[in-house]
């Protein structure tokens, strides 16, 4: 992965002559970062097209977090123009990878992130757009407008009808800002005291909508299995968190939110691989149909329990199948 052209220009004009630039990682989008060290100094350099991402919602949701006390990484520098940002390096701590290492501290990392959202959960939301129905219902129309025609299937009728019931659940509770993928490997353990030792990532395309969408995120975790018993025990503690809440309320919008999150990410993940040429993410399909079975078990979700029961057959169940 080779710097932007820009880079040596751009850190030179900052005071990071002569540092070395390594790559460090992309993601889903067309950003990628690397990390700049020079004199035992480290920062991490993220390279954002401006003709493919919008670097100003990251920056400006950074800095509403950071203004409220929570460990986002703030910018040291930015070049717009050319889509490069100079940011605050929080290390390789991500929670993901340390977990799979040692395991042990777990239940003390998922409560300190779900302590983390029940304060945030306490302010308003920055000023970003509303989780609206017309989105989410955008983001579920990416299963059977991706998922559906690489496994074979056409789209069958009611889809949309289907999750009309689900929408009205999700409005019952004041918007609060819902980073969007708050998840073992968007926080990073930093060394420092208390919940502000966990560092926030990704949330530059943050809404403001119910409180059970992080929450969801968090614990029906794509990329690493979080127990059961683990995912009810931090539902409650973020209910005993917020004792104003109405606990049947919040639970029925959570089933819902893990549904439709789940969902959507089955068409995201084959939009990656077939338009993008991204042939890592199908492998993740097998643990989404693991999840999206056990929600539409849910009571709440009958409806589309009851489309997909009748317009999804076990054998479409298995994810998008890669040449190897």
């Amino acid at each position: 992965m080779i710097p932007p052209p820009g880079t040596g220009a751009f850190l030179n004009a900052q005071g990071w002559g002569g540092a070395a630039v390594r790559p460090l990682a992309g993601d889903a989008s067309f950003r990628r970062y690397f990390r700049v060290e020079l004199a035992g100094r480290t920062a991490v350099l993220m390279d954002a097209p401006p003709d493919k991402e919008d670097s100003r919602p990251f920056l400006a949701i950074g800095k509403h977090l950071h203004d409220l006390g929570f460990s986002a990484p703030q910018a040291l520098a930015t070049d717009l123009d050319q889509g490069l940002v100079l940011l605050e390096d929080y290390g390789d701590g991500r929670v993901n990878p340390v977990l799979a290492e040692d395991a042990s501290a777990e239940h003390e990392i998922y409560a300190a992130a779900v302590d983390i959202l029940a304060e945030l959960h306490q302010h308003p939301p920055a000023d970003v757009p509303p989780y609206s129905e017309a989105e989410y219902l955008r983001e579920a129309r990416l299963f059977p407008d991706w998922y559906l025609p690489a496994v074979g299937l056409a789209e069958a009728p009611s889809y949309d009808k289907a999750w009309a019931p689900m929408w009205p659940a999700l409005f019952t509770h004041p918007p609060v800002l819902v980073l969007r993928d708050y998840h073992a490997d968007n926080l990073m353990l930093l060394d420092r005291p208390g919940l502000k030792r966990l560092g926030l990532l990704d949330y530059q395309d943050a809404l403001a909508g119910h409180p059970a969408y992080d929450l969801a995120s968090l614990l029906q975790d794509i990329r690493r299995v979080v127990s059961p018993e683990l995912e009810a025990a931090m539902i409650t503690r973020y209910l005993a968190a917020r004792p104003g809440i109405d606990e049947a309320a919040f639970r029925t919008a959570y089933a819902i939110l893990a549904a439709q999150r789940n969902i959507k990410i089955l068409g995201v993940f084959t939009r990656l691989y077939v338009r993008d040429g991204k042939p890592a993410y199908p492998r993740f399909h097998p643990r989404l149909w693991e999840l999206v079975n056990a929600n539409l078990d849910n009571p709440a979700l009958a409806p589309v329990k009851a489309w997909f029961d009748a317009n999804v057959p076990a054998s479409a169940r298995v994810g998008v199948e890669v040449p190897a």
